[in-house]
């Protein structure tokens, strides 16, 4: 006996009847309504090719199957099964079809009307499609290895009235909450070969919505006896009714219901109804849902636009629980200031533990979050699009009710936050020098400490000490922060009122020139360190011609005084600016304060270079600003009181941008101790053999590192843990940068699409961005991803996603700026200002248009960006 028939339920297991066989058995099983089947396992068609000299060779495999002779008795044991059935329909089912990843949908041949005396021809037809270069593009295509074998089924053939296709959800629109059932006259050939057009029914809660269409054909048998299909009309009266009828929907619907929970999977089901009898034919798992979101389930929008500066790159887990949770705390600390109460903060907590994400290793602002904390301010209960305006909130999302304050309630709240948000202004410097004087007693105090002879508990119960002495005093730089904002929109506003449209920049040159801006500092201090070296001839050449590391090794050792002067000022700068790098932020970063050599090699760069403090000391910003001056104060000749008003916002929004720079060293600077301790945690780590390196511990959170100390771990093996973030690390840092604004539903790491650019439409022509230091420039681009790729720009305009503080050492070089990312407000926007290199940020797509080599027209004052030929090159400033 060759096949195995439907009612023999122990060979379901059977591993050569097929991912189809299978699937008929549970059915069957279930009792729902199966037309008459068998199938002929796998194992026949293996048996037969061993015979052929090479098996894995299409012609030969071919060949064998031409020559290939059922046993005898075969086509008499088809008659007696099938007894009294007038067609047949032969199927695939082959082993790896109808899998939950891969469905194999209309690959193999399937024969439907055949006749009894046909159906070992048909199954031979059936095995060659399996080895058809259609088959064999789907295999490759999917990643499949060779071809494991195929069984046939045949099965009493419906002559339908109507059929089609039923998804236990909607494959279309990803909705998990309704079905999706379309349907035509006769078989249902015509559907999955997509020849003729189908009705759809959506059915949502028992709820059917009929989208029924004008069907003026279906496939039916042949009516000159030969068997197979052909295509017929259908009676004009037909065409525009429903082609199946709402008593075989909702069966259907019910069907679906009961086959999910059966399987645990949603089903595609093919189905006929004759003389209004439903029959299954097939039941598969639906495919491809682990690339379609649920558009019914919550709606979050993630953006790295502006934190990517912090965050630049693939982030590691302690970095990320460690940020995540100070905008935690942070963000409770600044929303008590606003005047939310207590019970409202405590209440909805999760708001706040949620202010980030992690997509795929890199760090981005959860706006639905960030919303709904906009949403908790007082005045947002009387006007939504204003607080939305004002914060730069593009997306809504539904707010709940309990967020909402009674008007009465609104305005009470409002009077006294202002009181207490004047209070908090006029004592802001006050805040800042407290804040300035407890961060420099906290890490001089925790500097003088020796990490090295202390174990991870006391290390531990440091950083505890250490989070709660400073990390939740943050409410200096919280407030400055945010009057920052209002100072440079006031003064945006006030320049665009008083000098009219013809100085679109005005503002930022305005506030060019603040010698105090510490993000400045260390390049001028790195200049000066590099022009001394550059006059002492023997230290010239030792940083032209050595290595870092060998430079760092010979000025500890070099007594001559211009050496020991030499390392004095790398230690002084180290001493004031050893956190100050690329990455500042990140955890695993090695800071300058750690591996002075890496502060050796950007002075390498500079000496190798010729950059030195006489290169760059064109007061270009000085110059932007009192020409800025001059044409405010010709603008506001006569007007007493505007002067006066305008003075005190541009006074205003100069202290309070210039300390907000000033302030996010001083977080820097936390961050390095926080760095330095769990540094220290890694070491006694790998002592003790818990960890292979003592950097591994970037690859723990800090609460998988604090609970194996305190010992409520759930994983002991640290190591094992720390192999598979490793390799997930790694795999992050080989994809594609994800988009930079990305829309998920629900389960935010499933089906959703992180790399969709949507978003970002590919721009044609010229380019434009925010301009942010007027000038000029016509040069080549040189695309950067990374400040370590390069030594020097030479002149060239740096392109790049996004700077950090520790890109500064570059821009010396650089004869302009272009960055994808960012604002007026943008780090680089502001050390660009301040050093006077023409500048311009927030440039959609530029990494999409421009490569290394381009030549650029670039016009800082404007954000205009012109791509120009070779031929037009020569870079100069205008």
């Amino acid at each position: 006996m060759l096949f195995i028939k439907d009612h023999q339920y122990q060979h379901r297991t059977h591993p050569a009847i097929g991912g189809k066989a299978t699937s008929l058995f549970a059915l069957g099983q279930l009792g729902v309504n199966v037309p008459r089947w068998v199938v002929l396992p796998a194992d026949v068609l293996s048996d037969a090719l061993r015979a052929a000299p090479y098996p894995n060779h299409t012609p030969d495999v071919l060949r064998v199957i031409d020559k290939y002779v059922f046993p005898e008795g075969t086509q008499a044991e088809l008659d007696r099964l099938f007894a009294g059935t007038a067609y047949l329909a032969v199927r695939s089912s082959a082993l790896d079809e109808d899998g939950r990843l891969h469905s194999f949908a209309g690959q193999f041949e399937s024969y439907l009307y055949v006749k009894p005396a046909d159906v070992l021809n048909k199954i031979k037809d059936v095995w060659r499609s399996a080895f058809s270069s259609r088959i064999h593009a789907y295999r490759q295509a999917n990643q499949l290895g060779p071809h494991p074998g195929i069984g046939v089924i045949v099965q009493e053939m419906v002559d339908a009235d109507a059929a089609g296709v039923a998804f236990g959800m909607n494959p279309v629109s990803g909705n998990r909450k309704e079905k999706l059932i379309s349907g035509v006259y006769g078989v249902g050939e015509g559907l999955v070969s997509g020849e003729l057009d189908a009705d759809n029914y959506t059915i949502n809660q028992g709820v059917i919505n009929h989208q029924t269409i004008q069907k003026k054909q279906k496939m039916t048998l042949d009516p000159y006896g030969k068997g197979g299909t052909t295509t017929i009309g259908v009676p004009s009266g037909w065409q525009n009714r429903p082609a199946i009828p709402d008593n075989i929907l909702s069966q259907l619907d019910r069907l679906l219901d009961r086959l999910r929970k059966a399987s645990g999977l949603y089903q595609d089901v093919e189905f006929a109804t004759k003389d209004g009898i439903l029959y299954i034919l097939q039941a598969r798992p639906i495919t491809g849902l682990t690339k379609l979101p649920d558009p019914t389930s919550e709606y979050v929008v993630w953006d790295n636009s502006n934190i990517v500066e912090s965050y630049p790159g693939v982030t590691t887990p302690l970095t990320f629980s460690f940020i995540s949770q100070s905008y935690e705390a942070a963000y409770k600390l600044f929303v008590s200031i606003l005047g939310v109460d207590e019970a409202t903060i405590r209440r909805h907590q999760g708001i706040f533990a949620n202010m980030l994400g992690y997509i795929d290793g890199r760090v981005y602002y959860n706006l639905r979050s960030w919303y709904h904390l906009l949403a908790m301010l007082p005045g947002y209960s009387l006007n939504a699009r204003f607080m939305e305006q004002m914060m730069g909130v593009k997306e809504r999302f539904d707010v709940p009710e309990s967020y909402r304050l009674s008007k009465g309630k609104a305005w009470k709240r409002i009077v006294k936050m202002a009181i207490s948000m004047y209070g908090h202004f006029r004592t802001l410097p006050r805040q800042r020098s407290t804040f300035k004087q407890l961060l420099d007693r906290t890490i001089d105090q925790y500097k003088a400490m020796d990490f090295q002879n202390k174990d991870a508990n006391e290390l531990k119960a440091l950083y505890l000490h250490f989070e709660q002495t400073l990390l939740h005093e943050w409410k200096a730089p919280l407030l400055n922060d945010f009057f920052a904002m209002i100072g440079f929109g006031l003064l945006k506003k006030r320049c665009e009122q008083y000098a009219g449209g013809n100085y679109p920049n005005i503002h930022n040159d305005l506030l060019c020139g603040s010698a105090d801006i510490i993000s400045t500092q260390p390049i001028h201090r790195s200049l000066e360190i590099a022009t001394y070296i550059t006059h002492i001839p023997y230290l010239k050449v030792a940083f032209q011609q050595d290595s870092a590391e060998d430079i760092w090794q010979f000025l500890q050792y070099d007594a001559k005084p211009e050496s020991q002067h030499a390392k004095q000022l790398i230690m002084q700068y180290i001493a004031d600016f050893g956190e100050r790098c690329v990455g500042e932020l990140k955890l695993e970063t090695i800071s300058y304060s750690q591996d002075p050599s890496r502060f050796v090699q950007v002075l390498k760069s500079y000496v190798e270079s010729g950059i030195t403090s006489v290169r760059t000391t064109g007061q270009i910003e000085e110059k932007l600003r009192t020409d800025a001056e001059v044409v405010m104060k010709r603008s506001l000749r006569g007007k007493p009181l505007k002067r006066w008003l305008f003075h005190q916002t541009l006074k205003h929004a100069r202290d309070l941008v210039s300390a907000r720079e000033n302030l996010r060293y001083e977080r820097t600077r936390g961050f390095g101790m926080v760095r330095e301790l769990f540094t220290a945690i890694g070491k006694r780590f790998h002592e003790e053999d818990v960890l292979a390196s003592g950097r591994d511990i970037f690859f723990l959170t800090k609460e998988e590192v604090f609970a194996y100390i305190e010992g409520r771990s759930a994983t002991t093996n640290l190591k094992a843990l720390v192999a598979v973030r490793k390799e997930e690390h790694e795999h992050f840092k080989r994809l594609p940068m994800p988009a930079e604004r990305i829309g998920t539903y629900g389960v935010v790491y499933q089906s959703n699409d992180f790399y969709s650019k949507q978003t970002v439409p590919l721009t044609e022509g010229d380019l434009k961005g925010i301009g942010c230091c007027p000038g000029r420039v016509k040069a080549k681009a040189r695309v950067v991803h990374h400040p370590d790729e390069v030594d020097s720009l030479d002149g060239d305009i740096l392109v790049t996603t996004s700077t950090d503080p520790g890109w500064v050492t570059l821009f010396p070089s650089a004869g302009a700026i272009v960055v994808e990312r960012g604002s007026l407000l943008s780090h680089s926007a502001i050390v660009c200002r301040e050093m006077g290199i023409p500048c311009i940020v927030g440039v959609n797509g530029l990494l999409a248009r421009v490569c290394t080599g381009d030549w650029l027209d670039m016009d800082g004052s404007t954000g205009d960006i012109k791509l120009v030929d070779a031929i037009h090159g020569g870079g100069h400033h205008g």
